[in-house]
Parts: C-alpha cells; sequence; structure tokens
C-alpha cells in the first residue's frame, strides 16, 4: 500500500500565500497522477490540481492563476504552491495518489487550510 504524509497546512490571511507537501512512501507505481484535492463543510470533495509522473498538470477552475503543483519523482513528494488566496479556499485539503496501473486511490489524512483575517 501507499503511505501519504502532508504538511503546510495552516492559518493565513487572505492574500496570503501556502507551500502545501504531501510524501508518499510503500508501493508506488511508476504510473500514477498525485494531486490535491479538498473539501468543505456541506460540499463535494473537488479537485484542486494533478500532476503525472510526465508533469502533465490539471487545475481546478477557481485555482487557476493562483495555484501551481509540483512534484519531485525522486522523492515521491508533490507540492502545491498556494498564492493569492482567498477566504473561499478555506477547506480541508487531501493528497491523492492514483495508481493508474490498478486503478487504486490512496488519500492522506489532510490538512486543514483557512484564510481568514
Amino acid at each position: 500500500q501507499v503511505q501519504l504524509v502532508e504538511s503546510g497546512g495552516g492559518l493565513v490571511q487572505p492574500g496570503g500565500s501556502l507551500r502545501l507537501s504531501c510524501a508518499a512512501s510503500g508501493s508506488t507505481f511508476r504510473i500514477n497522477t498525485m494531486g490535491w484535492y479538498r473539501q468543505a463543510p456541506g460540499k463535494e470533495r473537488e479537485l484542486v490540481a494533478a500532476i503525472t509522473n510526465s508533469g502533465s498538470t490539471s487545475y481546478g477552475d477557481s485555482v487557476k492563476g493562483r495555484f501551481t503543483i509540483s512534484r519531485d519523482n525522486a522523492k515521491n513528494t508533490v507540492y502545491l504552491q498556494m498564492n493569492s488566496l482567498k477566504p473561499e479556499d478555506t477547506a480541508v485539503y487531501y493528497c491523492n495518489f492514483k495508481d493508474l496501473s490498478y486503478g487504486m486511490d490512496y488519500w492522506g489524512k489532510g490538512t486543514l487550510v483557512t484564510v481568514s483575517s
């Protein structure tokens, strides 16, 4: 199995920045996608950003132009640089590892991001 450890969440003022990290360990697979999802109270879990082994990225419409996802394949680590944060970005952010070879999803425990003055 795959274990995911997230870090970097916290409280930030509107307009500020945070950088989230997620390190994957265990039985990682070459064909995979790593990314971030978020969930606010009363809302569906939504895609924030995802990145493939080759570096292809996808972003949710609400974060395009503000967030940047990247990964270090040697370290099996994915990063999410969040700039120009808004109160509506407040949510629990979950790291995701998608094994495309077997169709298995793995999830981190989540890290809370609160954007408030």
